[in-house]
């Protein structure tokens, strides 16, 4: 070889070693290796090669008290692996109830003052949906005769800084047979970060941030940022303003951006310009259920790159960290819309007519929305008459239109047809008002999540055609309007990150392909309080709701549902939440985790498995994980 020639190679090379290893974030760095595991035999690596491809493990999952559930002494050990980062926490609420956790002034911070902080957002047990645990400690100022009980939180935490801790813990969960659960900031609906006897593994505090002005892989070229699992989304605003680009997050909340938001694929007030959070994702770095450190993008490990782009959360691996695009910064404006009805008494039945005349109209509108970028978020709602009147029920529709890439006149001019339409059927509406859209604003600044036990929710993705349509629409829009007069509100969210939108890579993602051609994402809202209520109760409230669920999926048969916003009962869930992707996503769970360490409700693979508890009505996680019935 000439020297020159070999010089250039070597420079290359060097080159090459180096940029890889610029991938990785700090903490990125610190991984497990022989040496740490030495005879712990505990945290020693998985081989996938050995494992049987059809499960071949025990019927359930250790649990506490079980003969095999791990000694203190194992514990010790994987703490002191972990540098001190193994957590038993017991939930936050004991402070409210008679025990050794009693604590008067912290009982009434949570009740009175835990709303203007970020205590929950930080706790490492706490999810803000908790009928998936068993609502088995909840603050209260009245606990007398009530019990707090660990119930479906986890017993042990990882409150992880490095990859080695993930590792470590992984590692400790698959050879000791412990159900393992994966928590950020617990915007939970479902019961995926909750598990009864878990060892969970905390992803909160990962939050690095590095901003790459010119970024290449594969066919894309151009600015892009590394990520940190534990980002939420109302964080990244700060980091958009400093470096004048905007990334794709949830909006102003405190949801975490770049873990189970893109991995169920995520929706923003930019999926009609630039798709999905799933479709801004060029690379990925995972510890896989082997306990393997490994990079998923366009030209590695792409089965484990396709299913972790909307495939569904805490199925495949844990994500630390990503590297997703940015693009050029961009304004989103909004425009709110209001109008109602409220009958009075001996009112015709065809009173409430104008308003849903307007609320078709809207929804015809949609498509405007969608086809030039925007979002709209909408909320229909009945208004019960006052108690013994003979008023018929009214009705109260409110909206934000966010435009990307509008000018304050150029909104308003885009809206006006919309309300001159409304205006014209007869109902009041406010002047059109033009500000910063709302669900692209940091404005609280991560403050004031609270848990709570509210109602289910079910969630729908309507076709183009079912707003195209004539005959179809008439369908959808009476579907919708039976619902809402039953007395369930329906939160509609129009959007269309369709493939040309989701552009590369993200058009070969796993995101529900109902998305693709789909106009608009809904959620409709059970709204049963359940504490209290009967097992039997809780289901007669749930077959009522879908009652009118179901019409609304007649009407759409060839949408879907969104597995991040979701009823875990939803009828046919692989194909509602994954589509066409399915088998392929089974695949993939099969190849990358035989021992089907990762479980989560209603996800990829679940079906083999079911939590045996207490009746609750519903399908709660305060019980053992174990084999379903043949």
């Amino acid at each position: 070889m000439l020297p020159a020639m070999r010089y250039h190679t070597v420079a290359s090379i060097l080159a090459f070693i180096s940029r890889v290893r610029s991938i990785n974030f700090p903490f990125e760095e610190t991984v497990l290796n022989e040496n740490d595991i030495g005879n712990f035999s505990g945290i020693a690596f998985g081989n996938k090669s050995a494992a049987s491809p059809v499960y071949d493990g025990p019927e359930c999952k250790v649990y506490p008290g079980t003969a095999a559930w791990p000694l203190e002494t194992e514990w010790a050990r994987l703490n002191s692996t972990l540098n001190g980062a193994l957590l038993k926490p017991v939930p936050a609420a004991a402070a409210c109830y008679s025990g050794p956790y009693q604590n008067a002034n912290q009982c009434n911070f949570l009740l009175r003052n835990a709303s203007s902080s970020r205590f929950y957002i930080n706790d490492p047990l706490t999810v803000l949906t908790m009928w998936p645990e068993g609502d088995t400690c909840y603050a209260s100022a009245s606990t007398s005769g009530l019990s707090c009980t660990q119930g479906g939180f986890p017993s042990y935490v990882v409150n992880v800084t490095t990859v080695k801790q993930i590792q470590a813990a992984v590692n400790f969960a698959r050879n000791k047979n412990l159900r393992l659960v994966v928590k950020n900031t617990g915007h939970d609906f479902y019961g995926r970060s909750t598990g009864f006897g878990a060892l969970s593994i905390w992803t909160h505090w990962l939050k690095q941030f590095e901003f790459l002005p010119q970024y290449s892989i594969g066919k894309y070229q151009g600015m892009a940022a590394r990520v940190g699992a534990g980002l939420e989304s109302w964080e990244l605003f700060a980091h958009m303003k400093k470096y004048n680009m905007t990334v794709l997050v949830a909006g102003p909340y405190t949801v975490g951006a770049y873990g189970g938001w893109i991995t169920g694929g995520g929706h923003s007030a930019l999926a009609s310009t630039y798709g999905m959070g799933a479709d801004q994702v060029l690379s990925l770095e995972v510890i896989t259920a082997d306990g393997r450190f490994v990079t998923a993008d366009v030209n590695q490990n792409t089965d484990l790159f396709f299913a972790l782009r909307g495939g569904g959360g805490s199925a495949y691996g844990i994500i630390t960290s990503a590297i997703v695009k940015a693009h050029p910064a961009t304004s989103v404006l909004g425009s709110s819309l209001t109008f109602s009805v409220r009958p009075a008494a001996n009112s015709p039945a065809n009173v409430t007519g104008p308003f849903w005349a307007a609320f078709d109209a809207y929804h015809k509108f949609g498509l405007n929305i969608v086809d030039n970028g925007g979002t709209a978020y909408s909320n229909v709602v009945r208004i019960q008459p006052q108690s013994g009147s003979n008023a018929p029920p009214g009705a109260s529709f409110s909206a934000t239109i966010e435009m990307p890439k509008m000018s304050a006149a150029q909104l308003t001019a885009f809206v006006k047809p919309l309300y001159d339409r409304i205006t014209a059927l007869g109902l009041q509406v406010p002047a059109p008002s033009v500000a910063q859209a709302s669900n692209w604003e940091d404005v609280n600044h991560g403050v004031g999540d609270t848990p709570g036990n509210g109602g289910r929710f079910a969630s729908r993705i309507f076709p183009r055609v079912s707003f195209e349509d004539p005959g179809r629409f008439a369908v959808t829009q009476k579907a919708i309007r039976n619902t809402v007069e039953a007395g369930y509100t329906f939160h509609g969210i129009n959007m269309a990150p369709t493939l040309a939108v989701a552009g590369y890579p993200g058009s070969s993602s796993a995101v529900n392909p109902a998305f693709r051609t789909g106009v608009m994402h809904a959620d409709v809202f059970e709204g049963t309080n359940l504490r209290g209520l009967s097992a039997q109760g809780v289901r007669d409230a749930h077959a009522q709701f879908n009652v009118y669920m179901d019409q609304i999926r007649q009407a759409t048969p060839e949408g879907g549902s969104y597995v991040n916003e979701a009823d875990v009962e939803e009828p046919e869930w692989q194909k509602a939440f994954f589509g066409s992707n399915y088998a392929r996503l089974m695949g993939v769970k099969a190849s990358w985790d035989p021992w089907n360490l990762f479980y989560t409700p209603a996800g990829v693979g679940s079906e083999s498995w079911v939590v045996r508890t207490v009746d609750h009505g519903l399908p709660t996680q305060d019980g053992p994980l174990c084999r379903a019935e043949p």
